[in-house]
């Protein structure tokens, strides 16, 4: 038996890395999800509100998508997809767009792909020369982590709570004119807010604009990556659209990235899509070959039979939405509450996504150990040790500690309304505790 030492190869790796593996860094949230799985283990009920995803406990796949998720493999669908995802999914993605969105992109401008991440790295890697510019606001989710795999500048702009944290055209446009893309999430990681019809017009209109002056002064164009991977996933009074539905002309500088993580609680078996200009779509494609950032073939074939399963795949939908929104609606009127009583509280009502924007602003309290709460950090540690209630920081999404005002992300994907209800009274506890 020849054992190998845990520190093995580590002093030559510290010479041996790349500059990119030297910036890069793993996700500031793993911290985190290590203290939960440490309390958790020592048996205490954590209402874990951090990660983004979905717990098959609370929010399972429909019974019929994963009746064809097994039929798909008995049938031997277990080879490599094609390389631009099954053409019977393309066109799914396409009718599916068709129906939802109104658009009709040819189906050399769809390609399947293994989840959202794929989407956003290959349009950063394709896109951009190191050292170019990504615009995007803040608080969002992992462009400061594109930054270091691709070797580019990125700018984040901090966004507002009147606009429940989305951008306006007014906001990014005064710092457009050095940027090749700028990266946009509605509904949005981190804050659930939705951008306004409005909104997504003026950005469609901007695009054209810009690109129409750079294409006269010789320069490059400004591309638009449009994360919709929640935009099945919006609340009555909230609608999502993208901008090429409403300024068709910018459909030459707009990448979408989309897929059924998200609005099918399916995260785990990472099947996305791209659509966007075929020039720019069959790139990814090949770019894919080298990385094999392929979705499985029975979870590609699966998805076409659910896309079009509308008799089944809307009522499902439906209900798992209302679940979503029961749960969201519990931590805003908990929070709404808490503010009427006159704590330094609030939260925004909710929109879209999994997630709540909640603000705590108890920095400068004291807990009754003795220890001055100073950031955003501490009050998460302090409610994680003391009321067992899981939090993620605006600082995860890019803002800056002395910008983050107190506002946190509440994830409910993986809890049940069981578990928000009672840890909201370990929290209020927790929070009138502080002096």
């Amino acid at each position: 038996m020849i054992s190998i030492p845990s520190d093995c190869g580590q002093e030559a790796a510290a010479q041996g890395f790349s500059q990119m593996a030297k910036s890069m860094v793993g996700s500031s949230i793993l911290k985190v999800a290590n203290e939960i799985r440490a309390l958790k283990e020592a048996g205490v009920v954590v209402a874990d509100m951090t990660v983004g995803d979905f717990s098959p406990a609370q929010f399972p796949v429909a019974d019929k998508f994963r009746e064809y998720l097994m039929d798909s493999i008995n049938h031997g669908d277990t080879n490599y997809p094609h390389a631009a995802g099954e053409m019977d999914l393309r066109l799914a993605v396409k009718e599916h767009l068709q129906r939802t969105q109104g658009l009709d992109y040819p189906v050399e401008g769809i390609a399947i792909v293994s989840g959202g991440r794929p989407s956003l790295y290959s349009t950063y890697r394709l896109l951009l020369d190191p050292g170019e510019l990504a615009l995007f606001p803040v608080p969002s989710w992992n462009n400061h982590n594109y930054r270091d795999t691709c070797q580019v500048n990125i700018k984040g702009v901090l966004a507002h709570r009147k606009e429940a944290f989305q951008p306006t055209v007014e906001l990014l446009a005064p710092h457009c004119h050095d940027a090749r893309l700028i990266v946009l999430n509605t509904p949005q990681n981190p804050s659930g807010g939705v951008m306004a019809r409005e909104e997504v017009e003026k950005f469609g209109q901007f695009l054209v604009e810009e690109n129409n002056r750079r294409k006269v002064d010789g320069r490059k164009p400004l591309y638009l990556l449009y994360d919709q991977i929640y935009s099945l996933l919006t609340f009555p009074g909230y609608e999502h659209f993208s901008p090429v539905q409403l300024v068709p002309e910018c459909a030459p500088y707009v990448l979408h990235a989309d897929g059924i993580s998200k609005g099918f609680c399916a995260t785990g078996l990472r099947c996305g899509w791209i659509v966007g200009p075929p020039a720019i779509v069959q790139k990814v494609v090949a770019l894919g070959t080298h990385v094999g950032a392929w979705a499985p073939r029975p979870v590609q074939v699966a998805t076409a039979k659910w896309l079009r399963d509308l008799k089944n795949l809307e009522p499902w939908h439906n209900s798992m939405i209302q679940e979503v929104r029961t749960r969201l609606d519990a931590l805003h009127i908990f929070m709404q509450e808490l503010k009427s009583a006159g704590l330094p509280v609030d939260s925004i009502e909710p929109q879209g996504a999994i997630y709540a924007s909640l603000q705590l602003s108890f920095v400068g309290k004291t807990t009754p150990s003795g220890q001055m709460l100073r950031n955003n950090e501490d009050i998460r540690a302090y409610l994680l040790q003391e009321a067992a209630f899981a939090l993620i920081p605006f600082s995860a999404f890019g803002v800056e500690e002395e910008d983050e005002d107190g506002w946190f992300r509440a994830s409910v994907g993986a809890v049940s309304l069981q578990d928000i209800t009672d840890a909201l009274p370990r929290v209020r506890r927790a929070l009138e505790a502080l002096v």
